[in-house]
């Protein structure tokens, strides 16, 4: 934890680093919630309350700058571990927690650990501990809509205080005030960050707070909003009458329409059934997958009648995990595809994904040989050095991050250039197959710095791998002309609006951020819930499929109140809805849930659900009440398909 969240994302106090290393963060926790003790997210305690990420606790600790003498007022106890750690830093501790249950257990806690010089009380934190003031650094572990007089009145001379501020009750500003000598305060900006309210006398009223909290949260009130609201759908997803909903994404060039699991049948029908009308009439031509860019390449071959191999050399969607395209949801929608391509201007099929790195190196090498093999002989030299690591490419990145093994980058990087540079020439003997080979030498570059960042931890990994599937988009739109118009097929995760979610918090950018900053209200972001059903996962990564029994929605969810309404299935209208009103309703941040290949019901809260503000998240979102998992194509079904069909069985894997 120490070393890839906090030292490798720029926490360089080493007694910071010290005092996290050696509080274990397990004794603070509910014992169901211990094995995540130690991953960069915040985990809830009792009373409602979280505790908050490693990296923001060494956030605000490292600013305070806090020293070995120094006297520390803590607003915001919660379990006291931020209280723990600061115990190991400075002389004296003072902490505040307006939870009486929680002080107490607080107490309890760091009294057995031997934390002695950490002092817990009951009472209103906005007031401060006046009977211990002047305190060197004060910090305030809750979001207020300012500074509290109180506190600023108890900082001593050069002290220092840290607090998220801001009005909006979901979103604050992390900021850092200091206290000249002279008495003039001094206040720096460290970031957006996501805090529970800070309620008291000095903070958030909280009779106002609670009263808003508790219209915000009756199922009765939103559910009646998003019934009215919401547009029907009858009989499978598959009939879906989609023309309102074609009306609001209008010109819209790029539509991302998500998926709230990666198995799940009726998510993949209806996206299939969607893109089809915006094929039939919007005129998109583009359609890009959350898939490999060679596997992807299969597809579009097939669909568009191009010249396949004559012999398949390797096996498409034979990773793990198989099941997320290589089943009968997905196929029907290929051969749908090939059957209209015949007689229509041809859409093609297309992969986003970097984690063919491989297969994309071969790909890239065998189109300069055939068309200049000089550059293939330095496309070889500049690969080469790739090349050990195949078998794991992991490991790459970890020798390259540790020093022992020069990294890549240049050569990579130099490659692409080239490729693109000779485009002229290269294009001029074949469009597609440079289209091909540029796609695959952008995987090559990307997918070494994916792997090499991998090893930092915090959101620079995440972040390389959407910002490559935003610039492929990007490269495809350009290939395909000013009127081209795409529909992408990927995750919530990646097409919803990571600022409207604590995605945004951690730092980290998706798809659907990029595409509307880049293309505004022409980018159209769909986002799929369900309640209940089953679901084709792993228990673990890399592990066998698994039809499982998708649970009951959490009753904080926003997939609890589209369960509410008793609708089976509907469109809901988020971005000019018919009431404005269930705009203002959805924003306060509450629970989503987020499936993907890998599924762990016994901690599902955990494992999986996050905190979002679904309007600013998504432009429209689909609700499907009871679904079921998508059916793979079996080893005999796929031996039936033609050779060089995407989905057969031929080639080693």
């Amino acid at each position: 934890m120490v070393s890839r969240h906090l030292a490798a994302r720029g926490i360089r106090d080493p007694a910071v680093l010290a005092a996290m290393r050696s509080v274990a963060r397990e004794a603070f926790l509910p014992p169901e919630l211990a094995e995540f003790a130690y991953e960069d997210s915040p985990l809830p305690i009792a009373q409602g309350q979280t505790i908050s990420q490693p990296y923001i606790v060494a956030l605000m600790i490292a600013a305070l700058e806090v020293g070995p003498e120094d006297r520390v007022l803590e607003v915001g106890t919660g379990s006291g571990y931020a209280a723990a750690v600061l115990g190991r830093i400075a002389r004296e501790v003072y902490t505040i927690e307006r939870h009486g249950e929680l002080a107490d257990a607080a107490t309890a806690r760091l009294h057995e650990l031997g934390f002695h010089n950490v002092h817990v009380r009951h009472g209103d934190g906005t007031l401060g501990w006046p009977e211990h003031a002047p305190y060197d650094a004060i910090v305030v572990a809750a979001g207020g809509p300012d500074v509290p007089e109180a506190l600023v009145g108890q900082l001593a001379a050069g002290g220092r205080l840290v607090i998220p501020l801001g009005d909006d009750r979901s979103l604050q500003t992390l900021v850092r005030i200091v206290r000249d000598a002279d008495g003039r305060l001094r206040r720096e900006d460290l970031g957006d960050v996501r805090f529970v309210p800070l309620i008291g006398a000095q903070g958030w009223d909280e009779e106002a707070w609670t009263g808003h909290a508790r219209a915000a949260s009756a199922p009765a009130t939103i559910t009646h909003l998003v019934r009215e609201v919401a547009e029907p759908i009858t009989g499978k997803p598959t009939d879906a009458d989609v023309g309102a909903l074609l009306e609001r994404i209008g010109d819209a060039r790029v539509v991302c329409l998500g998926e709230a699991t990666h198995g799940t049948s009726e998510f993949y029908a209806l996206r299939a059934h969607i893109t089809q009308a915006l094929v039939r009439r919007c005129g998109c031509t583009i359609v890009a997958a959350e898939a490999d860019w060679p596997d992807a390449a299969r597809i579009n071959r097939y669909a568009r009648g191009l010249p396949a191999p004559p012999v398949p050399e390797w096996r498409a969607f034979a990773r793990f995990p198989q099941w997320m395209w290589r089943n009968h949801e997905t196929l029907g929608f290929v051969e749908w595809l090939r059957e209209w391509n015949v007689t229509h201007p041809p859409v093609g099929f297309y992969g986003l994904d970097l984690y063919s790195l491989y297969r994309s190196v071969r790909l890239v090498l065998d189109y300069l040989d055939r068309v200049d093999p000089a550059a293939a002989r330095t496309a070889r030299e500049r690969y080469g050095r790739l090349m050990p690591w195949e078998g794991d490419p992991a490991t790459y990145g970890r020798a390259a991050v540790s020093g022992r093994y020069r990294d890549c980058e240049d050569e990579v990087v130099a490659m692409l250039r080239d490729m693109i540079a000779r485009e002229v020439d290269y294009a001029a003997r074949d469009r597609e197959h440079f289209l091909d080979a540029v796609g695959n030498a952008r995987v090559v570059a990307n997918a070494e710095a994916y792997y090499r960042i991998m090893y930092y931890g915090g959101s620079a990994s995440w972040n390389r791998r959407d910002q490559h599937m935003f610039e492929t988009l990007e490269a495809l739109l350009r290939f395909h002309g000013p009127h081209a118009k795409a529909v992408l097929w990927e995750h919530n995760s990646h097409l919803g609006d990571a600022a409207a979610t604590e995605m945004g918090v951690r730092g980290e950018l998706n798809v659907g951020h990029l595409c509307r900053q880049t293309f505004g209200d022409r980018a159209y972001l769909v986002g799929f819930g369900t309640d209940h059903g089953t679901v084709a996962a792993a228990h673990d990564w890399d592990g066998p499929m698994h039809v499982m029994s998708v649970r009951p929605a959490h009753p904080q969810s926003y997939e609890s109140v589209c369960h509410e309404t008793e609708l089976p299935a509907f469109f809901l209208p988020l971005r000019n809805p018919a009431r404005p009103e269930v705009r203002e309703e959805l924003t306060p941040p509450r629970l989503e849930r987020a499936i993907g290949v890998v599924y762990r019901p016994d901690t599902e809260l955990q494992s999986h659900y996050f905190h979002a503000a679904l309007p600013h998240q998504f432009d429209e979102w689909i609700w499907l009440d009871e679904t079921h998992a998508v059916r793979p194509i079996g080893d005999g079904e796929a031996r039936g398909l033609p050779r060089h069909h995407p989905f057969a069985p031929y080639g080693p894997p």
